[in-house]
């Protein structure tokens, strides 16, 4: 009899702690691999530290990513994990908890949820970091109160810099498909991670936002283009990043991926920084001797994704204007001032038009004419302005012409404009992040009532769109889709508002510039 109500006991316990036959939220979750055991705090269940896929070390670096590696005790997931390896002083600037490993395929979660019946909406964010750098522990991305917000939100990490982005002719026979984008495969793997396991955290795997700022909104983009993605995500909110420009073949001004030929160069001096002769000797090399190589490289080339016709088959600009991608509705947008936090180096008038000419070719009279540069004022603002819309604006009107013209779901465009006589030109590259996770201010520094207000309706924008794919609702500006023939984009500013679209003289002129590169 003893054993009997021990047995009993010991099942009430056991299922007490995972759920047996019980749809409501624990703790202790069952995910692929393991049990991972997570945290509450304020109405929201964490789960920080998850892997989803196998260390990519050893023979396993410059591969694409396998499936993880089981583990037989509960994992605890209450703190980050390390972050990708990667220049550490930017990440602790911006206050990251952790330090940086090659073993660093990992996700959070942060779910509202209290029964896995409830299938709330889900956002996967991707960090920014120009593929070299960011992390999912730097605090402004606390993904917490999303989730107050009645999402349930996924951070996810991915390969940066040559441990992410290096192509080799070895790796490209190796794999058959090209190399270079292993950083988009991490996002990939941790997709499909999410459709198999989020339903466990009361997700909905049919109702999934990919998220992502700079970098990671390049990033989403490119996987909006890559077959690779296709039915891993339902919807695409971009801050600030976009992919539209031409491949690279040399050192084109304004264009980033670099074609598999040009890539693959670039690796061969890439080993001969490292000083090995092949990839199996350079599978074997130390960590930080591989991060430290590219210091050393004889030409000039930034690790980034690769047009490798695998997962990037072609120019993202061509396969949208052929139609092939994956047709979602996109919320996108821009700030106002991006350059204005990269501090643009001063030039002189003949120094800015000098530069113009050597960069833009055919197209230069175009944008020389676009932007003022008769006094420094003017020059200043030209300067910024040339960069935001060479990297951020252009490539968000593209995108959102391209998915009006030839898609079947809506674009929803924003600029956000919200600040004060600090900075008079706008809203610098990155400053509206805390304004959409609503991490505003410090205990020490707490934010304003207006900035919280701010804050809370952009955020309810992003929510409102990943639950239903429109970002409106009742008490919000009216925000319209944007069309061709009436390009409006919401302006978050003081008095915030649909508008027609700023600087619009300017993007044609780069529009032009990239008409050319093509051949147009």
């Amino acid at each position: 009899m003893k054993r009997v109500l021990f047995f009993v006991f010991a099942v009430v316990l056991f299922c007490g702690i995972l759920s047996c036959g019980d749809s409501s939220i624990q703790k202790i979750i069952k995910v692929t691999g393991g049990n991972v055991e997570g945290i509450q705090e304020e109405g929201i269940t964490m789960f920080k530290g998850i892997p989803f896929a196998a260390p990519p070390v050893g023979d396993l670096r410059w591969k694409a990513p396998q499936p993880v590696v089981p583990w037989e005790d509960t994992l605890k997931a209450d703190g980050y994990a390390c972050g990708c390896i990667q220049d550490e002083g930017m990440a602790k600037a911006m206050g990251a908890s952790t330090g940086t490993c090659e073993d660093c395929l990992f996700l959070n979660v942060w779910t509202p949820a209290k029964s896995t019946k409830e299938n709330r909406a889900v956002i996967v964010w991707i960090h920014g970091g120009g593929f070299s750098g960011g992390m999912t522990s730097i605090p402004m991305y606390d993904g917490i109160n999303f989730a107050k917000k009645g999402v349930v939100l996924v951070a996810l990490t991915y390969r940066l810099g040559p441990f992410g982005f290096l192509a080799h002719p070895e790796l490209s026979k190796e794999s058959g498909n090209g190399s270079g984008n292993y950083g988009l495969m991490d996002m990939i793997a941790g997709l499909e991670w999410v459709k198999e396991n989020i339903g466990k955290f009361g997700g909905d795997k049919n109702n999934v936002t990919i998220f992502g700022h700079s970098a990671g909104g390049m990033a989403v983009s490119m996987l909006a283009a890559s077959p690779e993605a296709e039915g891993l995500f339902h919807k695409v909110i971009s801050m600030s990043g976009g992919s539209f420009a031409p491949s690279r073949t040399l050192n084109e001004s304004g264009q980033n991926v670099a074609t598999l030929k040009l890539a693959e160069s670039a690796g061969e001096s890439f080993l001969e920084a490292l000083g090995v002769k092949s990839i199996e000797e350079a599978r074997s090399v130390d960590a930080d001797r591989v991060f430290n190589a590219q210091k050393k490289m004889k030409m000039k080339y930034r690790f980034w994704p690769v047009e490798d016709g695998y997962i990037l088959p072609d120019d993202q600009y061509v396969l949208y204007s052929h139609g092939k991608f994956n047709d979602t509705p996109v919320l996108i947008g821009t700030a106002s001032d991006e350059a204005a936090t990269f501090m643009p180096k001063k030039l002189t008038v003949e120094e800015f038009v000098s530069q113009v000419k050597n960069d833009y070719g055919q197209a230069a009279e175009s944008i020389l004419k676009a932007y003022p540069h008769d006094d420094d004022e003017d020059l200043y603002r030209s300067v910024k302005g040339l960069r935001r819309e060479s990297t951020f604006a252009w490539p968000t009107w593209a995108w959102a012409m391209l998915q009006t013209k030839t898609g079947k779901n809506p674009a929803y465009v924003y600029v956000f404009d919200y600040h004060d006589e600090t900075t008079p030109d706008g809203v610098g590259h990155g400053l509206d992040v805390p304004y959409a996770f609503k991490t505003l201010g410090s205990p020490e520094k707490p934010a304003k009532d207006e900035d919280l207000a701010v804050s809370d309706m952009y955020s309810s924008y992003f929510v409102n769109f990943a639950e239903t794919g429109n970002p409106n609702a009742e008490g919000l500006p009216e925000w319209p889709a944007f069309k061709e023939d009436k390009q409006n984009v919401m302006v978050i500013d003081h008095e915030s508002g649909a508008r027609p679209v700023p600087n619009l003289d300017k993007i044609k002129a780069f529009d032009d510039y990239y008409k050319w590169r093509r051949g147009e």
